[in-house]
Formats: structure tokens, C-alpha cells, sequence
């Protein structure tokens, strides 16, 4: 990687984190999840509200958390609105590859969009938790369970 990409890449996830986009509790949630990092203390809530066909009408989060666990859900809310459950769910699967290692960044970046910023947290595993927090909870709100955490 590039250091020019290195550090666009690096502000994508500060500007997320400082900014987070869908920061709020949404009327009309119809799936929410408490979501838990207990290594690092991450803590969030996730909202959804699905239409009868299982589509995302809205999502939201609040909570505290790093950087990265900011930025990871800031950038969730804003690529799952408007997607069906599968889409969602198949998004999340493409993204824990590529953070876990299991792809090389390559096969879905186009489904990925701005989520390859945080490819870079595969190299350090604690912080892997930290950008699939968001997505765990996302799941278990879609699975009908009302927590969900990293361990």
C-alpha cells in the first residue's frame, strides 16, 4: 500500500470517527442491539427499522468507542440503508473477510466502497473486533437478539 493511500485511507477513518454519520436514536426502530467490545471497552447500540420486506428504511447507532469502532459504524449505517437483509448480511460477511484476512481486499471492493479503509486492522486482531463490533450488533438486531459482543 502506498503511503499517499495509507493516508487517505487514515483520514477516511478519522473523519468517520470524529463525524459519525446516523449518530442518533431513530423513531420508529422496529431491531435494536446493545453491542460490547469488553477488551477495549467499546460499547454501542444499534437501530434498525425494516420494512415488510426485510429492507433497511433506517439505521442509526450511539454509543462510544475508538476510532475505529466509530468510523466502522458510521460507515455501516450509511452502506446498508436502502439494502435488503441478504444484502446487508452478505456486505458484512465480504467486509470480516477482508479485516480478518480471509480475502486479500481485491474480490468485493467495489461492494466494499470506503470500507477498505479499514482493511489495515487485520494486522492487529484486537482491532479487528473493533471494526466488526458494529457489524455483529447489526446482525444480532437482524436476528432478533438484543446483545451481542466481540468475545
Amino acid at each position: 500500500m502506498t503511503d499517499d493511500l495509507r493516508d487517505l485511507y487514515q483520514e477516511v477513518i478519522l473523519d468517520h470517527g470524529r463525524n459519525p454519520r446516523n449518530f442518533r436514536r431513530p423513531a420508529g426502530c422496529n431491531r435494536r442491539a446493545e453491542g460490547d467490545n469488553p477488551l477495549c471497552g467499546d460499547r454501542l447500540t444499534v437501530y434498525l427499522k425494516l420494512d415488510d420486506a426485510g429492507a433497511v428504511e433506517d439505521v442509526a447507532f450511539e454509543g462510544r468507542g475508538c476510532a475505529i469502532s466509530m468510523a466502522s459504524a458510521s460507515m455501516m449505517t450509511e452502506m446498508i440503508r436502502g439494502r435488503g437483509e441478504a444484502e446487508a448480511r452478505a456486505l458484512f460477511d465480504a467486509f470480516h473477510k477482508l479485516v480478518t484476512g480471509g480475502d486479500d481486499g481485491t474480490g468485493d471492493v467495489e461492494d466494499l466502497d470506503k470500507l477498505v479503509a479499514l482493511s489495515g486492522v487485520r494486522a492487529f486482531p484486537m482491532r479487528v473486533k473493533c471494526a466488526t463490533l458494529a457489524w455483529h450488533t447489526m446482525t444480532a438486531a437482524m436476528n432478533g437478539l438484543e446483545t451481542a459482543t466481540t468475545e
